[in-house]
């Protein structure tokens, strides 16, 4: 699936996680996935971010996918996006980036937004994809919401959601060798087959609906913003704009250089529009490496 990557086990203290990466004399990229993906969602992305010059890496956020973490905490703050966005910048690091570009799926956006803020100087953009913050969301949830997206409020249950879907993963996660590619495909069967992986996951939702979204509305409490260039792109077949509509009209208050648009394809868009997507992506990144214009 990486032909050319080097895979890596990279232990940042709390956790060991799991990275694909290449080299480059661009701009480094991160990419990090959503729920119930791996890192392998990217492998018809990066290749082609690597092969336009950029550094490009790939990780299993904590607990996903081959990448591991540590037991959950009562307050559920071991999988907090603010524990997971310190493992992706002590990756960074430890592989001579000290600065560089950010892309996050799903749940992995919400990591680089986490990461974004905590950590500016360390991130010179980031692109978010099917995004909005968890607090956002949280604060508009109404009988529409609940109803579409019941699995938060499902996986923030103690107990029973693990119960239920270690019962029969493969029924609950149903994914598609075809659209997915076989070699992604079979590693995330295998992950969620793993019952660590499902308990990390839940642990990823039950920290969105209590530290992450804490966490958000103490950023908005103190003014915080997003300081560098924001892309925000969304899946025109997923549920953002039917909920919201333009997801740019609420981006706006949480940063001032923005810039995005809606995408031909259902939610996964790694997988489904590789192609539309990387172009969005290099025209993004190109846009913010190129030198302003002299006044």
């Amino acid at each position: 699936m990486f032909d050319g990557f080097t895979e890596e086990r990279i232990d940042v203290g709390d956790a060991v996680i799991l990275t694909r990466h290449r080299a480059g004399a661009g701009l480094p990229v991160l990419l990090l996935h959503g729920h119930p993906r791996t890192s392998a969602t990217w492998h018809r992305v990066a290749p082609l971010l690597a092969d336009a010059g950029l550094p490009v890496v790939c990780a299993d956020l904590r607990g996903y996918g081959r990448s591991t973490g540590p037991a959950p905490s009562p307050d559920h703050s071991a999988h907090a996006k603010r524990a997971v966005a310190g493992d992706m910048l002590a990756v960074m690091r430890s592989l001579g980036h000290e600065r560089f570009a950010l892309v996050g799926h799903d749940r992995g956006s919400y990591v680089a937004l986490r990461l974004a803020l905590d950590h500016p100087a360390a991130v010179s953009c980031v692109s978010l994809l099917d995004c909005l913050p968890l607090s956002e969301h949280l604060d508009r949830a109404d009988a529409r919401f609940a109803t579409a997206w019941w699995h938060w409020f499902f996986y923030a249950q103690p107990e029973i959601p693990e119960r239920v879907i270690t019962a029969d993963p493969d029924a609950w996660y149903r994914g598609d060798p075809d659209t997915m590619g076989a070699e992604n495909h079979a590693e995330w069967r295998a992950a969620v087959r793993d019952p660590d992986v499902v308990l990390a996951m839940l642990e990823d939702y039950r920290a969105g609906l209590t530290v992450d979204a804490a966490a958000e509305r103490a950023d908005r409490a103190a003014g915080r913003r997003l300081t560098m260039p924001v892309q925000v792109l969304w899946s025109r077949r997923d549920d953002l704009e039917d909920l919201y509509g333009d997801p740019l009209a609420i981006w706006r208050s949480w940063a001032s250089d923005l810039r995005g648009h809606g995408i031909d394809s259902g939610h996964h868009l790694a997988e489904e529009a590789p192609e539309e997507l990387t172009a969005a992506l290099r025209s993004f990144l190109a846009d913010v490496a190129a030198p302003s214009p002299k006044g």
